[in-house]
């Protein structure tokens, strides 16, 4: 694989938002994508659907699978998939997860425990499965997607499952670096700030949105895109020599 471009990348949580925009920044000629959601209802398979269409238009070829990450061994079929659909699997962007407001005082065992399941065990369920495939590859990337809910601690915006998970997936992407650099395979982590949604500020949730901008230095939230700029540079041979990072995207937000 000596283009630059070409490779078998699996992202997680690619049926909308960061996801979807870093599939769409990848798709070239070359490029092999598994696209993953879960899928819960029609219209998520259908929005995933449209992805691996309009990456296809650009010359990627895409496969699509839907699965709830949280349940055991869904971790370990997807990865099984990719390599049943592609015969490979250079790169693994572990993009899926969920955000909750929700205080400490109003956790219970189920929330932390869904939490846990969902983002930092899937993570360790998917490279602990792929990394026979990344140790074949010549270009292994693995990128965790974090977020600065578990560097910036505020009561009036609490997010202590999330937080605590984000904060795990962080620990555990480090001793992957550790354990897989010596085998030239990469792992870092992005931790994005507040990032626009596909759907955009609605009537109902603008001043939500207008508080989030207020409270980034840069005065704007995201776009997925910013974040996948990122997150495919890291993918990429010329980061080939940064592993064991945690880089924010965030506008400034977690400065002080």
């Amino acid at each position: 694989m000596a283009a630059d471009h070409a490779r078998v990348v699996l992202i997680t949580g690619a049926g909308s938002g960061i996801g979807a925009a870093l599939a769409r920044r990848l798709a070239a000629p070359g490029v092999s994508l598994m696209l993953h959601a879960r899928g819960a209802d029609e219209a998520s398979r259908a929005r995933l659907a449209e992805v691996a269409q309009t990456c296809e238009t650009h010359g990627a070829l895409c496969a699509t699978a839907c699965a709830d990450l949280a349940e055991t061994l869904a971790a370990a079929r997807l990865i099984d998939t990719t390599l049943e659909r592609f015969g490979a699997l250079d790169q693994l962007v572990a993009n899926a997860g969920h955000a909750r407001r929700q205080t400490l005082a109003e956790l219970d065992a189920d929330a932390l425990a869904d939490a846990f399941a969902a983002m930092p065990a899937a993570f360790a369920a998917l490279v602990r499965t792929a990394r026979p495939a990344l140790l074949r590859s010549a270009r292994g990337r693995v990128v965790a997607v974090s977020s600065f809910v578990a560097h910036r601690y505020r009561a009036d915006a609490p997010f202590a499952a999330t937080a605590a998970a984000k904060a795990a997936l962080e620990s555990l992407a480090k001793t992957a670096a550790a354990e897989l650099a010596p085998h030239g395979v990469s792992v870092n982590c992005v931790a994005p700030g507040y990032t626009r949604k596909d759907a955009g500020p609605t009537p109902e949730n603008a001043p939500a949105w207008a508080r989030a901008a207020e409270a980034t230095p840069l005065g704007r939230v995201a776009d997925p895109a910013d974040v996948a700029e990122l997150i495919a540079f890291l993918l990429s041979d010329a980061a080939r020599h940064i592993t064991g990072q945690t880089i924010h995207v965030d506008g400034g937000l977690t400065l002080g």
